[in-house]
């Protein structure tokens, strides 16, 4: 059913990940929305957004609670650190708001469907946020690939990372170790590479697969001495006769938003008929084909409303009754969450596992 047009009331809840800020800014940006408020026990994690986006002083808040009972937002974005995120959701869905969770969807398939349970007592909308379903590499990957360019996918490949949480912005080395331990990211409740990037691949790969579940995983991890969690995954993927393989790194010689590392950040997706090759923050694919044996290099499309960002697209579907699809499906995201609980216990006893069930 249809919602009437009206000015969407958002808050932002919890700034453990600090991709609040780029959601933030999409909301600030679309004229049917206003920031009616934020919320961090640390101010000075909330400062930037403050400046960048005008909130004035009576919008800011320590006290998550007090946020939502004076500002009354009908969508909440949430960012907290990953183990945290069905506590969270479980705080926040009695308001009966709506939700765009940054992702990963949560620590483990446990809190998931925690997750889900809350949302549909709270009678609100969830939306998973992958920052890669908005990459328009991968949008143009997915419509050739509907369009049956490539035929039937048979496999799809998955390498990526970044310098690791605590590496400088600018890509210089990971900083030492004792700054790893006051990261939750390095936290076992909910850190490692394995949690923070297999959820990118697995999930856009099951959207990639149209929904199709793998049979069996394999994973293997790997990290530096003394590190408490995974900084490289290896999982391997069977999809009927044949193999897929979703590699993670905390650890690539350089930042990919800043210089593309080697192996690549992003995707290669092989199908009966011809192969892909849609890399992230890239302006151009490489499609593969029985014609053009030797490729063709193909621009990427360009982002058009409703679907240039998760907010953009998120209040879409709320004003038209549009069902949420694509990796942000709380449908999808699950099936990714299945894939990474089953590489965490696969990489725990070092043996190939049937997918987790329901």
């Amino acid at each position: 059913m249809s919602r009437p047009r009206h000015r969407w009331r958002i808050a932002g809840i919890n700034f453990d990940f600090r991709h609040m800020d780029h959601l933030l800014a999409y909301a600030g940006k679309e004229t049917n929305a206003e920031i009616v408020g934020i919320a961090h026990h640390d101010p000075a994690a909330m400062a930037d957004v403050v400046k960048a986006q005008r909130v004035p002083a009576d919008r800011v808040f320590t006290d998550w609670r007090a946020c939502l009972e004076q500002t009354k937002p009908d969508l909440v974005i949430l960012c907290p650190a990953t183990g945290e995120h069905a506590e969270w959701v479980e705080r926040v869905a009695p308001y009966g708001v709506h939700v765009l969770l940054e992702k990963p969807f949560a620590r483990n398939l446990a809190h998931t469907d925690r997750i889900i349970a809350a949302m549909k007592k709270g009678r609100g909308q969830l939306a998973i946020n992958w920052p890669l379903a908005w990459y328009p590499p991968h949008l143009t990957a997915y419509r050739l690939l509907r369009e049956g360019r490539i035929g039937e996918l048979q496999e799809v490949h998955f390498y990526d990372g970044n310098r690791g949480p605590t590496a400088d912005p600018d890509g210089e080395p990971t900083r030492r170790a004792a700054d790893k331990k006051k990261s939750w990211f390095y936290d076992v409740a909910g850190g490692g590479s394995l949690i923070d990037y297999l959820g990118y691949g697995a999930t856009l790969g099951t959207w990639f697969f149209d929904g199709r579940k793998p049979s069996e995983i394999t994973t293997v991890t790997a990290q530096a001495p003394g590190v408490p969690v995974d900084e490289q995954s290896i999982t391997i993927a069977r999809y009927g006769d044949w193999l897929s393989t979703f590699q993670t790194r905390w650890g690539t010689f350089t930042h990919p938003w800043i210089n593309q590392p080697h192996p690549k950040c992003g995707f290669v997706l092989k199908g009966i008929a011809g192969t892909i090759a849609n890399y992230d923050y890239e302006p151009t694919i490489r499609l593969q084909t029985r014609k053009h044996s030797a490729g063709k290099v193909i621009a990427v499309d360009p982002l058009r409303r409703p679907q240039q960002n998760p907010v953009q697209y998120f209040l879409h579907c709320l004003e038209t009754g549009v069902p949420i699809a694509g990796p942000i499906s709380v449908a999808t995201s699950r099936i990714g969450q299945q894939i990474v609980d089953t590489a965490g216990q696969s990489a725990k006893l070092r043996k190939p596992l049937k997918l987790l069930a329901r």
